[in-house]
């Protein structure tokens, strides 16, 4: 989300790179793949985005490596100290605790975003919904429901039950509807 809205605020296309695209099994292949990458960076100018970068930017010292992600971190790394662009390069993971040291030196920026309280919990809910309403709604069972749950689950949460709500040809979000949802969101952690 927040790859997005930069890109929305620097009116930039935004372009996501699927690790599991990039990554081969076979020796070399990778780093080719992610010089095409950084020449596209170079001529492109855009948000980039590496999602799950802690599979390109894992510890090198991991037992379980066989040194083909070794390698690609060395070569992601030599690539990002030679990018001069003007684009904006992204790496998101929610394991930052497997990230080579390396990796938060090239970044400019390492932004960590905590679960929201009970508080914002209520805003986020509130902002998202307030074009169908969320007076009504059972704000206890909700505010329990979502604890502990990512900005962008919530909101995916709430999108889903205004999605239902205007499905149903209802001007009001119900709160089954928005449980329902946010539910679905935890069991898919």
């Amino acid at each position: 989300m927040t790859a997005s809205a930069l890109a929305g605020e620097m009116n930039l296309p935004l372009f996501t790179i699927l690790l599991d695209g990039l990554i081969i099994k076979f020796m070399g292949e990778t780093a080719a793949k992610l010089r095409i990458i950084f020449d596209a960076i170079q001529s492109t100018r855009a948000v980039y985005l590496f999602d799950e970068f802690d599979a390109v930017g894992g510890k090198r010292e991991t037992q379980n490596d066989v040194g083909e992600i070794r390698r690609v971190l060395n070569s992601f790394l030599q690539f990002l100290e030679q990018e001069q662009s003007d684009s904006l390069i992204i790496g998101a993971t929610n394991h930052p605790e497997l990230l080579d040291r390396a990796v938060f030196r090239r970044f400019d920026d390492v932004i960590e975003y905590s679960t929201p309280n009970e508080e914002q919990i209520q805003k986020v809910i509130s902002d998202r919904l307030s074009i169908l309403g969320a007076k009504q709604l059972g704000w206890q069972r909700i505010l329990e429901e979502a604890q502990g749950l990512s900005y962008a689950d919530i909101t995916n949460s709430c999108n889903d039950a205004a999605k239902e709500a205007v499905l149903a040809d209802s001007r009001e979000v119900k709160t089954e509807s928005l449980l329902k949802a946010l539910q679905s969101r935890r069991k898919a952690k």
